[in-house]
């Protein structure tokens, strides 16, 4: 080990991934097998595939071996798997236990949920509940503490029976979650992540590697990431790049830093890793910044802690040419806003190769820039992806959920029966047909009785020439909704009749429902999902067919579904941590709104 850190930044405005990258080449020469002696660690997944694409952008063409790069994942828990069988991590995943999956998780503390005395929770219910308790086990497990002085929170007789009330039922996670991931053989993925650092960075503090290690762009929020990244910047051949860090505020501006300005996390970081700004060299690149100096010292000298603004007054005059290409648009509605930003996206496309990116943690601007970018068959690439609820595959599983619960009510069953993939074992087109004919013969007007009786009943009191096949097709409905039945049963089996239904349904003249409703990049997700589901469906019992729907859509509602190609290339949505190392031509900042950006305070159920 060195003693000194290698520790270098990227200046705000440079293209972060561009000048790694050059950088790298730089050091390593022209060798095209030089690079794969070469370590990178990024924040996600998402930074490793922008960085191969900026290692082929300066290759001007030519055949090149890439280095290996491995995503981090400061935020992302899907992000922070890393692979058992090689690449980084595998030296060490031998003697600790597999960490357990998502859905079992939320499926096992929903049933301590339930099982609490005189619990009035609907299984949907416990499952947003558990998601709540996951995610603050994994908040507790990230910063590396522990529960052991809960119980000081709530002492003395001065509290309100509210907070009680909390410590009572957090003895879920106290209690009885340890026991339960011992017999379970697992651990939890945020606790497993930082076992896999911990032992990593051990490992490389007693043998190095050989060869290169860089890890750059992450800003150590995780203390086992920041841990790695210390032993990382004193290895021989270790060095840590850093994204953006401002080497020119004064140090009384530095020492009052709060932990919600942009440069707080760095801070932290450096004292983690025992240097001053000073000692932080810049990254040895031939890539420029896109932006004008004085445009980020206008906006370091803006973001000064209120409690040293009198700072200002010291300081030169802005330069007036330091937002020379800054646009602002002060959208009446947020359908203006997602207009504004989908045409100016669109104009990008008139130029050749020129691209542009929104940047946003606004999920619903994002979606409203999607469907306006959808007007010119614009499949624009988000990197949060899209609700795998909301995909067509995951709209019509729940259709079919509804409609048996609703009693088979006219608007669910159209919206059902009207869905791409509903064609119930005919040709589609015959079968949209038929429900057209169903919605004008018995559907419109008074309300049929509940179920496939009371369609029969209205069925009866028609003229014979108005029947025309809707006897037949009554009859094709009822083998498909025959799969579900009043009866409480275990999760498993009410997860089976759901596919079966929605098989059955998505069925054509010509092909099975299988082949038709699991087909697809959406389709393989949900099916992915289902498999999971299924995996773990023991773990609830007895659940009523009209409460599943709500628990069905509560497990599969906070899951995003990212395609893996067919999205345009030169147009991106882009989240806080993806922006913090992309770069475009055309930079679009959206939803600069209060509650959205910055965000409102997150409540949380617990503290």
């Amino acid at each position: 080990m060195t003693g000194k850190p290698a520790v270098y930044t990227i200046a705000a405005g440079v293209p972060f991934l561009d000048a790694l990258a050059a950088g790298i080449l730089e050091k390593t020469g022209d060798a095209p097998e030089a690079l794969t002696n070469v370590t990178i660690l990024l924040p996600t997944r998402r930074a490793c595939r922008s960085l191969s694409e900026a290692f082929l952008r300066l290759s001007d063409g030519k055949p090149m071996l890439l280095p290996k790069m491995t995503p981090l994942g400061d935020i992302d828990e899907d992000e922070l798997a890393f692979a058992s069988d090689d690449g980084f991590g595998a030296e060490v995943t031998f003697d600790i236990a597999p960490a357990i999956s998502a859905l079992s998780r939320q499926l096992l503390l929903s049933r301590l949920i339930l099982a609490r005395k005189d619990s009035q929770t609907t299984p949907d219910q416990a499952a947003r509940l558990a998601q709540e308790l996951a995610r603050l086990l994994d908040q507790v497990q990230t910063e590396r503490l522990s529960f052991d002085g809960l119980e000081k929170l709530v002492s003395g007789d001065g509290l309100s029976e509210h907070w009680r009330q909390t410590l009572e039922f957090l003895t879920i996670l106290t209690n009885h979650w340890p026991a339960i991931l011992a017999s379970e053989g697992s651990l939890d993925p945020t606790q497993r992540r930082n076992q896999l650092l911990d032992a990593q960075a051990a490992l490389w503090r007693e043998k190095p590697p050989d060869g290169l290690v860089i890890a750059a762009g992450s800003t150590g929020s995780i203390p086992a990431t920041a841990d790695l990244l210390k032993v990382i910047a004193e290895m021989p051949d270790g060095m840590l790049v850093l994204p953006g860090l401002d080497r020119d505020a004064d140090d009384r501006v530095w020492e009052a830093l709060a932990p919600t300005h942009p440069q707080f996390g760095l801070a932290r970081l450096l004292k983690t890793l025992m240097i001053e700004r000073a000692d932080v060299a810049d990254w040895p690149s031939p890539v420029k910044s896109v932006a004008l100096p004085s445009r980020a010292r206008l906006i370091s000298d803006a973001l000064i802690p209120a409690s040293v603004t009198d700072s200002w007054q010291n300081r030169p005059e802005p330069d007036p040419a330091a937002l020379d290409g800054v646009t602002t648009f002060e959208a009446d509605s947020e359908r203006a806003e997602a207009g504004m930003i989908a045409l100016t996206m669109r104009q990008v496309l008139e130029t050749e190769g020129k691209t542009a990116a929104l940047v946003t943690p606004d999920r619903a601007l994002a979606r409203r820039v999607t469907a306006e970018l959808g007007r010119w068959q614009i499949d624009i690439d988000d990197s949060a992806g899209r609700p795998l609820a909301e995909t067509p595959a995951g709209v019509f599983l729940r259709l079919c959920t509804r409609v048996i619960t609703d009693d088979l009510a006219p608007v669910g069953l159209l919206a059902l029966l009207k869905h791409p993939f509903a064609a119930a074992g005919m040709n589609p087109a015959v079968f949209r047909s038929q429900v057209r004919h169903l919605e004008r013969m018995l559907l419109r007007g008074p309300r049929p009785g509940p179920g496939i009786e009371g369609l029969r009943t209205a069925l009866a009191e028609l003229r014979a020439d108005k029947v025309g096949g809707l006897d037949r097709f009554i009859d094709c409905l009822e083998g498909v909704f025959g799969h579900f039945n009043d009866r409480a049963a275990p999760l498993k089996d009410l997860l089976k009749a759901h596919v079966d239904l929605a098989e059955c349904l998505a069925a054509s003249d010509d092909q099975n429902g299988a082949s038709r409703l699991w087909a697809g990049d959406d389709g393989e997700a949900l099916a992915n999902f289902v498999a999971e589901l299924n995996d773990a469906a023991d773990t609830l019992k007895d659940v009523a067919p009209r409460q599943y729907p709500a628990l069905f859509d509560a497990l599969l509602g906070p899951r995003p579904h990212r395609p893996r190609y067919g999205r345009h290339p030169r147009l991106h949505i882009w989240g806080l941590l993806e922006a913090r190392l992309q770069h475009a031509d055309v930079m679009i900042l959206g939803g600069l709104n209060e509650g959205s950006w910055p965000p409102e305070a997150h409540a949380s159920p617990w503290m």
